[in-house]
């Protein structure tokens, strides 16, 4: 895709407003999305600062776009994939196979096959039938174990899902691939996407060196921890920092030898934040405000409907799978009164609600909302339900970064 080079740093506000007004000019309505290359490289600064032992593998679910993912790539990071497809995206971009993990502990035999063919080696189980599956179906895989360790407070846990129980049945998983004669080579968890007690990494770590040292025992050459993902994209009541510092203290505790491959999953980490959505507003309506508060004493006063170019079904589709409350605002500031507002998205179904008793200033049709951190869980479920097109990407990068 085209990247439009800036000469200062990109300030995405002034960027959007100008393109915005261009749009106007020619009665030109349709959403775009700013994907600003200057922010995905602070993350990865950010990152590399707090955690520089830990070699990120980018969650490509998370968000596939290829210009990001082209970028990252040439930072160096490498990608954890979960089908044939993401593999093939990121090979694409001539990322090698030792910088690829394929993450998905049940995996469909094609796939494996496939990985196989490409030359993908490490990829995780959690269970003795998958185990099998693969023997089977690869000739040479490095395995990973995956064991259930989550934080039960996390926005979205994972252990339900994947991950073997880590005392009775990881040992018992790691006996049965030495007598398959299969090489595990290392250990990993998810403590869950959005994980709000960061003591989970420790007592994740702790269940790692207890299976690291049974894996030796039974000559397995254990060498890697996988610390998955669920490192915050954004603002997040537990700051990044504070994750960071519990996970370096864990692990010098648990794997002070240097020799121990250290990797993470992080997907909304760097792929939240670059993302901003800028939409239409395609109708509105002013409608009793007891229609939105709820309230009887509001029935006199006034509130607004408005529905906008996109919504659930394309990239808000992170309110339904990602337990997301995005919240934006008029792309031009006024010093206005504030109405009670309802966001609706363009779609003809009443689930596709965006903002709710939301306080904000009357806008009028064609007027433009902007809504930040749209990266993640965002552009990469999002459908054409009823005809209504994705927004259109516009990249953009300081000349510096460049």
């Amino acid at each position: 895709s085209q990247v439009n080079v800036t000469e200062q740093p990109v300030d995405v506000l002034p960027i959007a407003r100008a393109i915005a007004d261009a749009k106007t000019l020619k009665d030109n309505d349709e959403a775009f999305m700013i994907i600003n290359l200057d922010a995905l490289y602070e993350r990865f600064r950010l990152w590399k600062r707090e955690l520089p032992q830990i070699e990120p593998f980018y969650a490509v679910k998370c968000n596939s776009d290829e210009t990001m993912i082209q970028s990252l790539a040439a930072l160096g990071v490498g990608f954890d994939c979960a089908s044939r497809e993401e593999i093939d995206i990121v090979m694409r971009m001539g990322v090698t196979t030792e910088r690829i993990i394929y993450a998905n502990p049940c995996k469909t035999r094609s796939f494996i096959a496939h990985a196989e063919q490409k030359g993908v080696t490490m990829m995780t189980f959690d269970n003795t039938e998958e185990l099998e599956k693969i023997a089977k179906h690869h000739k040479c895989p490095e395995l990973i174990l995956r064991i259930a360790v989550s934080d039960p407070t996390a926005t979205c846990p994972l252990n339900l899902k994947f991950g073997a129980e880590p005392v009775k049945a990881a040992p018992e998983l790691l006996k049965r691939a030495a007598e398959l004669g299969i090489s595990v080579v290392g250990v990993s968890f998810h403590v869950g996407s959005g994980c709000n007690d960061p003591s989970a990494y420790r007592v994740a770590l702790q269940h790692a060196r207890n299976l690291f040292d049974i894996g030796l025992s039974l000559g397995h050459k254990m060498e890697i921890v996988d610390m998955g993902g669920g490192f915050p994209g954004g603002e997040h009541h537990t700051p990044f920092e504070q994750i960071a510092a519990l996970i370096r203290s864990a692990v010098s505790e648990f794997f002070p030898e240097p020799d121990v491959r250290l990797i993470a999953e992080p997907g909304r980490f760097f792929a939240a934040r670059p993302f901003t959505l800028v939409a239409n507003v395609i109708a509105h309506t002013a409608v009793p405000a007891e229609k939105i508060t709820k309230n009887a004493c509001d029935a006199a006063a006034t509130g607004h409907m408005y529905y906008i170019n996109d919504g659930v079904y394309g990239s808000f589709n992170c309110i339904l799978f990602d337990h997301a409350h995005p919240t934006g605002r008029p792309l031009f500031d006024e010093a206005c009164e504030l109405f009670p507002s309802t966001i609706w998205g363009p779609t003809c179904d009443s689930l596709d609600q965006i903002e709710d008793k939301k306080m904000m200033r009357v806008l009028d049709v064609g007027d433009w909302m902007l809504y930040e951190d749209m990266g993640a869980y965002t552009c990469a479920a999002s459908t054409t339900f009823n005809g209504f097109q994705r927004p259109i990407p516009i990249y953009v990068i300081g000349e510096r970064t460049w």
